[in-house]
């Protein structure tokens, strides 16, 4: 049945409103709902389910109804896409056994469903975590294991893999090593992203090797800017919910293949970057390096004018 005229409007204006939003104010769903078409998503277990942890409740901890991901299918610009989308207000989106069970039954199903001969036209990673749940450790440290497993089965079946990062918790520890094992990553203004936290390094090896608070020095080290311009991300955007849509819809279609030769030039990239960097100890110092011009300014100015500085060299790659 066609919906009436006026409900079609208001439908288009919500999703409208709903793509110009703000992807790290934006709740899991709300991410979701405004990357996909309108109306296409499936969640593969829907909030009736109630699909909870069942360790929380032994540290007094309340639980949520979907563990903190969503997941399941729906259409990126007329293409079926299948889509995990990490909650990252919940326990800072880590990985729990629930949690993680979900992720890695989307990339099976995605793995199977292209080993028939159909399968997504790509699997969306909409990253929010923190790594592995403190009070499942054992459970998280094993699922996000089989996720990185999953996905280099997806990527090897010939399905791209994107990671989209852009929320509160950025993807650290696990979800570093998640994000790294993808076919294309994009981030944002306020994305982070390191296998090892800010306060993990200052308590292994002192503040003067590492000072947490320092938010400049963080943001430096594990902050979008970084990453993009030193090849650890390939698309930098502003940040609302439609920016991370357009980059996902150009580069599902433009993804690295998953073969020996794409591994041997990502392997011979990174070598060089160490071997051109290595001795720096600050991201200022790479930026003057690789010849870029007032480096301390790098972290202040608007997104506009940080997107028109040239990559650096074997930054802007498409190997991976």
């Amino acid at each position: 049945m066609t919906k009436p005229a006026q409900a079609q409007a208001a439908d288009l204006s919500n999703q409208s409103q709903l793509r110009d939003a703000d992807w790290y104010e934006a709740y899991a769903r709300d991410r979701v709902a405004g990357l996909l078409d309108p109306d296409t998503f499936v969640e593969f277990i829907g909030p009736e389910q109630r699909v909870m942890s069942p360790h929380l409740a032994q540290f007094d901890l309340t639980g949520a109804f979907d563990d903190g991901v969503v997941v399941g299918r729906g259409r990126l610009d007329g293409q079926e896409v299948f889509v995990a989308a990490q909650q990252g207000w919940f326990l800072g989106g880590a990985f729990g056994e629930v949690h993680g069970a979900k992720v890695l039954g989307l990339l099976r199903a995605a793995r199977d469903s292209a080993g028939k001969g159909g399968g997504p036209r790509a699997v969306l990673l909409l990253l929010d975590t923190g790594g592995v749940r403190l009070q499942e450790a054992n459970a998280g440290e094993l699922a996000i294991s089989e996720v990185i497993g999953a996905i280099l089965e997806v990527r090897t079946a010939g399905v791209p893999v994107l990671a989209l990062v852009g929320g509160r918790a950025g993807a650290f520890g696990g979800g570093g090593v998640i994000t790294a094992s993808c076919s294309r990553i994009v981030v944002s203004k306020h994305a982070r992203v390191s296998v090892t936290g800010p306060e993990v390094i200052e308590t292994n090896k002192g503040v003067e090797e590492f000072d947490s608070k320092d938010r400049a020095l963080v943001w430096r080290v594990c902050g979008a800017r970084t990453r993009y311009l030193t090849g650890g991300a390939d698309r930098y955007v502003k940040g609302r919910i439609k920016d991370f849509r357009e980059a996902a819809i150009a580069l599902m279609a433009h993804a690295p293949p998953f073969d020996l030769a794409t591994l041997k030039a990502e392997q011979q990239r990174l070598a060089d970057r160490l071997q051109r960097f290595g001795d720096c100890r600050d991201a200022t110092e790479i930026w003057r390096k690789a010849g870029l011009s007032e480096p301390e300014r790098i972290a202040d100015i608007t997104a506009d004018a940080f997107l028109a500085i040239p990559r650096p060299k074997g930054a802007d790659h498409d190997a991976r």
